[in-house]
């Protein structure tokens, strides 16, 4: 396993843990909390399954670039019924539902790392300074297999979003 860090701004910034899915391996079945009351957690492929995924990974939904990208993954797909966009972050699930009501993204899939990273861990997408997630979009089919990832090196990028659409419209 080679060590990798994550930058802010140009400068390391932190190492992130697990190992990045590939392109054609089948998607890790992980799950994280939805509601800050409730021990229920949703799994991000079994709740999911007979749809194709986007895994929209974010650092926190308080940023400008996890909320533009948020913003436009939802309102790019949301309405395709066979498609299920699921953002993740280590955002708390009372926070993740505020933002949900301030865009109103209301029926958005939020699902919530903090509480034992065990999405992070599996998608390689922990950032262990700051438990955070990695900027990172993983499309995977309605069979459970990855057929797009891209990790972002940088927190301060915004992902490919027209090579991760155009993965999804490949799959419709």
């Amino acid at each position: 396993m080679t060590k990798r860090i994550v930058t802010l701004k140009g400068e390391p910034f932190s190492e992130v843990l697990g190992e990045p899915v590939q392109v054609g391996q089948p998607a890790p079945s992980a799950a994280g909390r939805t509601n800050g009351f409730s021990t229920a957690t949703f799994d991000v492929i079994k709740d999911a399954e007979g749809k194709i995924r986007v895994l929209n990974f974010v650092p926190s939904l308080n940023t400008g670039i996890c909320d533009a990208q948020t913003r436009r993954f939802n309102e790019a797909l949301s309405r395709d019924d066979r498609v299920a966009v699921i953002t993740i972050s280590a955002d708390l699930p009372f926070m993740q539902e505020k933002w949900c009501g301030a865009a109103g993204l209301d029926d958005a899939i939020m699902v919530s790392d903090h509480y034992d990273m065990a999405i992070g861990n599996a998608y390689g997408t922990h950032i262990k300074a700051n438990r955070l997630e990695q900027r990172a979009v993983i499309v995977v089919d309605a069979e459970g297999i990855v057929r797009y990832a891209e990790y972002c090196p940088e927190i301060a990028m915004h992902p490919d979003y027209d090579a991760a659409l155009a993965a999804v419209k490949a799959l419709l």
